[in-house]
Parts: C-alpha cells; sequence; structure tokens
C-alpha cells in the first residue's frame, strides 16, 4: 500500500506516520510537506505521487484557529486541499481529510476565519463525488504536540508552564486522545467506510477544569472581559456520527494517565 501523507511533520502526522510504519508496516509513504506549496516543483511532485498512490491522508494546513488573515488561511487551508481533491478525482484516488469540529461553530457554523476555511474544503472534497472521507477531529492532545506552541492543548500547555489561567465562564470540550484520532483516521484505509462526514472525539464534554485536576496542575480564572466573542463554549461529537465500526479506546481520564507517563 502507498500512501500520500501530508502535514506529516505536525502534532497528528507524525503519530500517523509512525503507527503506519511501526504497526502496519507501510514503507511507501510519499511525505508532503505542510508548506510545500512555497515550492516550484510542488505541484508536479503532488501529482506524480498522487497518480501512484493508493490513498491519501491530507493533514496539511494552518491550523492557528486565532489567524484572522483570510488569503493566508484560505491559500493554506482551501486552495491547497482543492488542488489535491482535484487531483484525487483525475487519478480516482481515496481521500481522507482531517476536517475540524470548528465547522459547527456554536450554531451551528463556524465561527472564525479557520472554521470556515475547513468547512469550504470539506464541502467541495464532498462535491466531487469521490471516495472522500472527511474527519471532524475535537479537541486533540497526547504526545508529540510539543511544537504546536499556542495551539498546543490545554494539558500539554498547563504541564510546561506548572500553571493555568481558564476562562470562569465553564467552557467544555470534547477532548480526544491522539491515538484515538490516528485509529480513526487509518481506520478507512482497511475498512470499507462510505464517503461523507463524520465525527472523531471521546463522545463526551467535559470541563477545562477536569482536565487540569487530572493533570494535577494548579489554576486560576480569568475576568469575563479577557473572553473573544467568538469564543466556543460547548462541544461534543456525536456518537451517531462517528465512523461505523470505528470507537475511542480513550475517555479523558485513561487519556491523561497515558499522557502523563509519556510528559514524565
Amino acid at each position: 500500500m502507498k500512501i500520500v501523507l501530508t502535514g506529516w511533520n505536525g502534532f497528528i502526522g507524525r503519530n500517523i506516520m509512525k503507527t503506519l510504519v511501526d504497526v502496519h508496516n507501510i514503507d511507501e509513504l510519499i511525505l508532503i510537506e505542510s508548506d510545500f506549496t512555497s515550492k516550484p516543483s510542488w505541484e508536479r511532485n503532488l501529482e506524480v505521487g498522487i497518480d501512484s498512490c493508493d490513498s491519501i491522508i491530507h493533514l496539511g494546513a494552518n491550523v492557528d484557529t486565532t489567524d484572522n488573515n483570510v488569503d493566508s488561511m484560505l491559500k493554506s487551508n482551501y486552495l491547497m486541499s482543492k488542488k489535491i481533491f482535484d487531483l484525487a478525482k483525475q487519478y480516482d484516488k481515496q481521500v481522507i481529510y482531517s476536517s475540524s469540529a470548528a465547522n459547527y461553530g456554536t450554531d451551528g457554523t463556524p465561527s472564525n476565519i479557520y472554521g470556515w476555511s475547513k468547512l469550504l474544503a470539506e464541502q467541495y472534497g464532498l462535491a466531487l463525488g469521490i471516495d472522500f472521507v472527511a474527519l471532524r477531529y475535537f479537541n486533540v492532545y497526547g504526545p508529540g504536540e510539543e511544537r504546536k506552541g499556542k495551539m498546543a492543548s490545554v494539558a500539554y500547555q498547563a504541564w510546561k508552564l506548572g500553571s493555568f489561567r481558564i476562562f470562569p465562564k465553564k467552557a467544555t470540550r470534547d477532548f480526544v486522545y491522539v491515538k484515538d484520532i490516528v485509529s480513526a483516521t487509518i481506520y478507512p484505509l482497511f475498512n470499507n467506510v462510505e464517503p461523507g462526514v463524520y465525527d472523531v472525539g471521546c463522545g463526551e464534554s467535559r470541563l477545562f477544569e477536569d482536565v487540569l485536576d487530572l493533570m494535577e496542575i494548579p489554576y486560576e480564572y480569568t475576568s469575563n472581559y479577557e473572553i473573544p466573542d467568538w469564543y466556543q463554549f460547548y462541544t461534543k461529537s456525536d456518537k451517531s456520527k462517528w465512523i461505523p465500526g470505528w470507537k475511542p479506546e480513550y475517555n479523558l481520564e485513561s487519556g491523561i494517565k497515558d499522557y502523563k507517563e509519556y510528559l514524565k
């Protein structure tokens, strides 16, 4: 099996790459940098790779949810994806696309530019009528996020800082361990999955306080004035929208326990 993997050098990408190589013994990976559009030969290299592969896992994206530059966000997350999906249609290839729970926003529509860019790419891929599986990742945490900076999970940032400040309005999230993200992402490679959009989460909406308590990290609250207008106060994946046959292995307690062992 030969797989094109974009965004391989990121948090989730490295975890997927390691699992494909170490667990599934897949040694034919065509690795595409997430910033490959800046390279003169990227388009030709991408086409050659997609022509010769069996499946495409497309993770490469700008994941900074606070980035308000519309042009750069759409270039990274929509136009890059559009090119990949067009080539997948041309060469009749399966696409597994890392979409986002940000597509849901607070009222069923995205509340930031990042969410809109991911939703537009998702809709484009679905409209092509190809073997297209979009996975809406919820709040991912776990081994390998050391280089994510401000986009790293609360669990990691709190561990690194030794304390944390959270908003006082008791926001909750569906925190999903990266090992479950990996298992869901590669599931369509080895199983028959109908094209469509699927949630990938733990299936529980938990407080940030729960994360910090489990991490054994002290925290304090910010003022209400520091909460952005677009802030999302609740997320929870819909179990009926999970990939049929797949379910997460970790809840928050077992995920944090495993993560703490890694961080030690």
